[in-house]
């Protein structure tokens, strides 16, 4: 077992524009932010401890299909006229299944979709910021346009350079905070972990300020949070994976697993104790359930440090974030209208990121989840449709390491 892990983590000279860690710390930088410190007390505000055993779930299947994604991403992939690896649903849809109008569909929707994203993202930094530091949300909103145009005016290899160093020292840095927190209420650990499991198949009653939650509502939240959080279905991923340097799609595959098990397992898992050994569930109103981990840190280490901390995390997250999703948008403008199209679409999401700093154009983010389930829906009927293919390459891998 070990020399067969060890085969699978082996670095290569093989094709690719950034290396593999790279890759995945671009992917990561998508979906480690705001969906992980705010999005799980909200799910467990409405859906009750059960729903972090339903993002547990969300989690394990999230891991097959980002593997499936990252490993036609590869596979399809091509280089584009600046000599960089491009490649993610829109090139296994269309020479996979040889439907370009649904790669076009999906190319298109994903394109708009990103541009109300980075509203939705600047918008959440600019208030926490201005509430924090007393910064307007204009000024926020230019800072982050002027260091996201710098990261992504280098292409793959400047995001996947930032976000290689950027990704792992934040984690870190809000793990050893959570842990903090943990250590603080480590006998309230076991009790956590009943509650989830016991709330995931049966009602949590009401308590404190936690006004009850059945069943489905566990569910509906954890799904929610967890596909929201790990962005398995959406096929983005596999635009960062297709420039990795590796000689074979289902190596890298096992790299997009990796990003599940990080940011659903281990971030998501640390908020929901966080936010359950501490009380502040059962404290802090469902409405205000973007303050919990902010509120169960100020009793260990006080508010205004508290604070912060969570504000500067979800500065650096976001602004990652961002940056990871304008450089995925960018390539549906260049898969559809050619790399000088590609450009202005960049310039257009820079101002985006300052009117949503500003809360402007919200009629926009109404249409945020349905405009998801267009990007979602065709990704998944390839995946599906291309499945033979991705267990032919697997049962390859698997039979080129055991030699």
């Amino acid at each position: 077992m070990g020399d067969f892990f060890r085969k699978a983590v082996k670095k290569t000279n093989a094709d690719g524009s950034i290396t593999p860690f790279q890759a995945t710390t671009a992917a990561l930088a998508s979906t480690i932010g705001a969906a992980n410190i705010v999005g799980v007390p909200v799910a467990i505000a409405f859906g009750g401890p059960g729903a972090v055993f339903w993002m547990w779930v969300v989690a394990m299947i999230g891991m097959a299909t980002k593997y499936a994604e990252v490993v036609l991403g590869v596979k399809y992939r091509e280089k584009n006229a600046e000599g960089e690896w491009v490649g993610g649903p829109m090139h296994y849809i269309e020479k996979g299944l040889g439907w370009k109008p649904m790669a076009m569909f999906f190319a298109f929707f994903l394109m708009i979709e990103i541009g109300a994203s980075s509203m939705v993202q600047s918008n959440s930094l600019s208030k926490n910021v201005e509430v924090a530091f007393n910064v307007p949300p204009v000024v926020t909103g230019l800072v982050i346009c002027f260091l996201v145009a710098l990261m992504t005016i280098g292409g793959v290899k400047r995001v996947g350079a930032v976000t290689a160093k950027f990704i792992p020292f934040m984690v870190v840095l809000y793990l050893g905070a959570a842990l903090i927190i943990l250590f603080a209420n480590v006998t309230a650990i076991p009790q956590a972990f009943a509650l989830i499991f016991s709330s995931a198949f049966a009602p949590a009653p009401a308590a404190g300020g936690f006004i009850g939650a059945g069943v489905a509502m566990a569910i509906r939240w954890g799904l929610a949070r967890g596909l929201y959080s790990n962005e398995a279905g959406m096929g983005t991923a596999s635009i960062a994976h297709a420039a990795a340097q590796t000689d074979h799609p289902a190596k890298q595959g096992l790299w997009g697993m990796f990003e599940v098990t990080i940011d659903t397992l281990v971030v998501c898992t640390m908020t929901a104790l966080i936010v359950l050994t501490s009380g502040v569930w059962q404290n802090v109103p469902a409405d205000e359930a973007n303050t919990m981990v902010v509120v169960a840190l100020a009793e260990v280490i006080g508010s205004g440090l508290a604070g912060t901390f969570i504000t500067v995390c979800l500065f650096f997250f976001v602004l990652s974030t961002i940056g990871v999703i304008v450089f995925y948008g960018e390539k549906q403008a260049e898969y559809l209208f050619g790399s000088f199209i590609a450009k202005i679409v960049r310039i257009s999401y820079l101002v985006a990121i300052v009117v949503g700093a500003i809360g402007g154009l919200q009629f926009i983010w109404q249409f945020l989840d349905i405009m998801l389930a267009l990007v979602v829906l065709p990704n998944i009927i390839a995946l599906v449709l291309l499945s033979g293919e991705v267990k032919t390459i697997t049962q390859d891998y698997i039979t080129k390491l055991k030699q």
